[in-house]
């Protein structure tokens, strides 16, 4: 039972359209049909020419992150099994939201707030790995996808020290490396689609 819990707090969390609801009320513009349609912090911004908006979706999907991770601490204490399962459900449902036909934003900022408080060392390999992978082409998609891979790698490889940053403590090293890979996965699909229309634009 306290599975399906978890489950549904972060499915629910998450399953707020931060992106389509604020341009929808503040610029009347449906976010799944402009810029690239994704319903996230930097189609926002693009669609809408500001970066408040754009920074005010960001925090709020971040936002939507933690908070699947700390509520599901406070009312099932006990491990760490709880809170991961409700972040994973959160960006899940944030990349394909079921109250806008299952579209839905790429899972970053969500993983990113839920990762600061349950596994902080994955957000600091992600930003520290992003960095030199965005340089070479400058462009944020090519850091995204090359920062999620890299992380996926360096967690298990890294197991070890990567443990002790786990809170609550991981109940294993397997399970933080299932979990750790299975929420990046999930970035990593919703990344898919632009990362063919930027090979292609090289071509």
């Amino acid at each position: 039972m306290n599975y399906l819990i978890s489950m549904c707090i972060g499915y629910l969390l998450g399953s707020i359209p931060t992106a389509y609801l604020i341009l929808k009320n503040v610029k009347s513009i449906d976010i799944t049909n402009s810029g690239s349609g994704n319903v996230g912090a930097y189609n926002s911004y693009e669609v809408s020419k500001s970066k408040l908006l754009g920074l005010l979706v960001f925090l709020i999907d971040a936002l939507k992150g933690l908070l699947s991770v700390y509520v599901v601490i406070l009312v099932l204490p006990g491990g760490f099994s709880y809170p991961a399962l409700s972040l994973f459900f959160a960006v899940l449902s944030h990349c394909f939201n079921p109250w806008i036909n299952f579209n839905g934003g790429r899972g970053l900022a969500a993983a990113a707030g839920g990762a600061s408080l349950l596994f902080p060392i994955l957000l600091f390999i992600w930003l520290i790995t992003w960095i030199p992978f965005y340089f070479i082409k400058k462009d944020i998609i090519l850091g995204n996808v090359g920062a999620t891979i890299s992380s996926i790698i360096l967690i298990s490889l890294l197991s070890d020290t990567a443990y002790k940053f786990t809170f609550p403590k991981a109940n294993s090293i397997s399970i933080m490396i299932l979990f750790a890979t299975a929420l990046l996965t999930i970035v990593l699909i919703r990344h898919i689609e632009p990362l063919k229309d930027f090979i292609n634009s090289k071509k």
